[in-house]
């Protein structure tokens, strides 16, 4: 798994002095697969440490940086590899580190434990111009036209992949599952494998944390096909979806470029309930990216499944080896391929009409009512993407245990909610089938086979390709001075709001001579451009004459929102576009905010009582910037509310129309209902909110995630945790808050308590409401480190103890 900020600490400072060493080893209680993530030695004079980082571009930089910093520093010894001692910023590959020579070929006799690992520069790195973290422009300038000759020195081979998709329904592997992983009689070159449902614990929910990934991958591992010896490549997990990927061992040196990534999608856009988690890799010359996701479930929310899909791909970004490249997206790679519980239903049809279908396996007519299939036909979602001919009864819903349908009250319709689909040239489909043996989950597994042909490099032909650009490019060396024109300099952005994104689109012409472009930072600032702003790609590279297209995308959310509302930023800003090399251009930027109660305070809020689009400027500022400790006296304006208008519409809303509903504060409204729900706060266009029940819960816990201070006071933040199993010390506290934010608590713990009296109904229970509000009530102060599980359980404890009394705390 990736390590996120939150899983590290700072405990001890290990000076790099005389003495100190990095080395990577291969301890005797690690599984023994190949590419298994790395375990590093620290040693100094004093300490020894041992470390488990997972295998990518960030641990690589990581040790690169080590390396550079030891006091050695040029020609030490820098980062021992398995014992073998690494020269600082030698190329980690098998390849030549050669300036002038191309890539020599070394054949090993045995796969060893670092071939995944090692194999890192492999494809349009082949050339390995500059040793690793050397990332010029003659050194990218070759690798783009290599990329461009590919088809002079490569050739397709096919190879077999095997892809499965499992929602296991948080059941533990209690059956073999080689029916589903060893059910050819050739066993497979590749396996991508994915599961959904790993855990359904509220454990795993909450704090990503699961004992169930190990035995899954160890039923993984002990199911692999049995006339092949299989190396583990990588696994990627996100609470429940969890992906593994192997390879062949006598294949491993041909994998490179292993990166690893999460989306979720769950509630507020980031809960990793729903989903996807993606691989991507290179196997010989052709990129591979294999994702695994669970969308949406419910009938009805096709949309929002469309939504998760587009999401994922959006927000889907993979780190390239050479640092002056943007991050590669999903749509980036010659092969795609993408499984999971997509949860798509059948629709139109009732449980009986159905079953019927099925039990004459008319596969094909009930398939017209395949919402996927609809989706996909109407280019709603999955647009480029192919499924094979499904010729399997549907996957959901069973009884566990057995091979019955849904008996259960709800009666679910039966769906093929486990899909497998591609996208790429290349692929063919060798097999689309389901596996009725398996009994443990409410899902049957599903698999797919392909054939894909991948580009294999001829090593004479490529070394002809490579001699060919070197030479030509050593006639263009000192060539003119790089130049690009620009489609558009100057850029306006039209009401823009809260959570919506606007994109402008210009293009970047270059001239004759190669060039890297860049937006860089102005004097005396951090980044190149406003938090607000974005321009993607922000770096790249241009052949001779070659055209790119840049978006510049502006997004107004909770940590920029405030000063906007206030005045104190505007939506102007200047970039700076920088060519290697060559000239700056200055592109101009602005737009006009509309302001929103998101990003206001609590306090502000409690003196408007208009909405908020219908106040003047200069009000809106004076009420924004005046501190939350105001007396009312000192204000000189008429009594406040007691809570924000805003606030108690949404509340109402879901009192009166949710108090029942399944799945609240758990399952993700629609994009396009927040943004209604939005405008009629801000405009007070409507009495009732328009939009879903989960779309309106979804914006009542967007709106306390923006305050810019939370309800309960950040000065107050310590005293919460240290009195989290105190109840009367914890009411004392509340009592303290100033008055506007106290009556806001009390308000929203009197409505959890009465969704949790219909806990029958909306499956809802004072754990999952403690942690959802949790981490959103109570917030550490800025500058205070990211919250470890410890501090968020006392967070979840605070507000447990409210929504376990009824008693005033006034």
């Amino acid at each position: 798994m990736a390590i996120a900020a939150e899983d590290v600490w700072l405990e001890k400072v290990i000076p790099i002095t005389e003495g100190f060493a990095v080395e990577e080893v291969v301890l005797d209680s690690d599984l023994r697969v190949i590419g298994s993530d790395v375990t590093i030695q620290i040693t100094s004079k004093d300490d020894r440490l041992t470390v488990r980082l997972p295998f990518g571009s960030h641990t690589r930089t990581f040790l690169q940086e080590v390396g550079r910093c030891r006091p050695e520093a040029v020609g030490s010894e820098g980062v021992k590899q398995n014992g073998k001692k690494l020269m600082v910023g030698q190329n980690r590959s098998h390849d030549s580190t050669d300036r002038s020579a191309p890539r020599q070929t070394k054949l090993k006799p045995e796969v060893t434990t670092e071939m995944v690992r090692s194999s890192s520069v492999m494809v349009s790195n082949k050339a390995s111009i500059l040793s690793e973290p050397k990332f010029g422009l003659r050194d990218t300038i070759v690798k783009s036209q290599l990329v461009q000759m590919e088809d002079s020195y490569t050739h397709i081979q096919s190879f077999r992949f095997f892809v499965g998709t499992y929602n296991v329904n948080g059941q533990s592997p209690r059956e073999s599952l080689q029916p589903w992983l060893r059910c050819d009689a050739e066993p497979p070159d590749i396996y991508c494998v994915g599961f959904q449902e790993l855990d359904l614990s509220k454990e795993a929910f909450f704090f990503n944390d699961t004992p169930k990934e190990e035995e899954w991958f160890k039923a993984v591992t002990d199911s692999l096909h049995p006339d092949a010896k299989y190396a583990k490549v990588k696994l990627v997990r996100l609470v429940g979806i969890m992906l593994l990927l192997y390879v062949r061992a006598d294949l491993a040196l041909n994998i490179s470029e292993v990166e690893i990534e999460t989306v979720g999608t769950g509630i507020m856009g980031r809960m990793g309930n729903k989903g996807g988690v993606a691989i991507r890799f290179k196997f010989h010359n052709t990129s591979v990216c294999v994702v695994n996701s669970h969308l949406a479930a419910h009938m009805e929310e096709y949309e929002r499944r469309n939504q998760d899909f587009k999401d994922i791909c959006s927000r889907m970004q993979f780190c390239q080896l050479d640092p002056n490249l943007p991050p590669l997206t999903i749509s980036k790679h010659d092969v795609i391929l993408w499984l999971g519980d997509l949860n798509y239903r059948l629709e139109e049809l009732d449980v009986a009409k159905v079953k019927q279908l099925v039990d004459e396996k008319a596969f094909v007519e009930l398939c017209q009512y395949d919402q996927l299939k609809r989706q996909m036909n109407a280019n709603a979602a999955f647009e480029g993407f192919t499924e094979g001919e499904i010729s399997f009864q549907p996957t959901y819903k069973y009884d566990a245990g057995c091979d019955d349908w849904d008996t259960s009250e709800k009666c679910r319709v039966p769906a093929w909610c486990d899909r497998i689909l591609w996208k790429g040239q290349n692929v063919a489909q060798l097999s689309y089938r389901s596996h009725m043996a398996l009994k443990i989950s409410d899902h049957k597994p599903v698999s797919s086979v392909f054939d894909i042909g991948v580009k294999v490099v001829n090593e004479e032909l490529y070394r002809k390709a490579f001699e060919e650009i070197v030479r030509s490019l050593d006639k263009l060396e000192n060539a003119n001075i790089p130049s690009v024109t620009l489609s558009q300099r100057e850029f306006h952005f039209e009401d823009v709001k809260y959570m919506q994104l606007q994109v402008e689109k210009f293009t970047i012409r270059n001239g004759p001579v190669p060039c890297q472009f860049e937006f860089i930072s102005k004097p005396d600032e951090e980044t190149y451009c406003k938090e607000w702003l974005i321009a993607n790609p922000s770096k790249g590279f241009l052949l001779s004459d070659a055209e790119i297209t840049i978006e510049l995308e502006v997004f107004v959310n909770k940590s920029t929102a405030t000063h906007l509302n206030s005045g104190e930023e505007k939506l102007e800003d200047i970039l700076v576009l920088h060519l290697n090399r060559g000239k700056d251009y200055f592109l101009s930027v602005t737009g006009n905010y509309l302001p929103s109660c998101f990003g206001s305070p609590i306090h502000t809020l409690c003196y408007m009582r208009e909405p908020i689009q219908d106040m003047s400027a200069e009000s809106i500022r004076k009420l924004t910037l005046m501190p939350v400790e105001m007396s009312d006296d000192d204000v000189g304006a008429e009594k406040p509310m007691d809570i924000p208008k805003e606030l108690w519409m949404m509340v109402d809303h879901l009192y009166r129309n949710a108090s029942q509903q399944e799945d609240l504060f758990q399952q993700p409204g629609l994009r396009s209902e927040f943004e209604q729900i939005r405008d009629c706060l801000d405009k007070g266009m409507h009495d009732t909110l328009l939009g879903s029940n989960h779309s309106v819960a979804e914006a009542l816990l967007l709106f306390l995630e923006s305050l810019p201070e939370p309800v309960i006071c950040y000065r107050l933040y310590s005293s919460c945790l240290e009195s989290a199993s105190n109840y009367p010390l914890s009411s004392q506290i509340i009592s303290n808050l100033p008055g506007c934010h106290r009556n806001v608590f009390e308000y929203l713990m009197a409505f959890l308590r009465e969704l949790l009296k219909n806990s029958g109904k909306n499956h809802l229970d004072v754990n999952i409401l403690a942690s959802t509000f949790g981490g959103l009530l109570l917030r550490p102060p800025p500058g205070h480190p990211t919250p470890d599980i410890t501090e968020k359980r006392k967070a979840q404890q605070f507000i447990r103890q409210f929504l376990l009394r009824e008693d005033n705390l006034r």
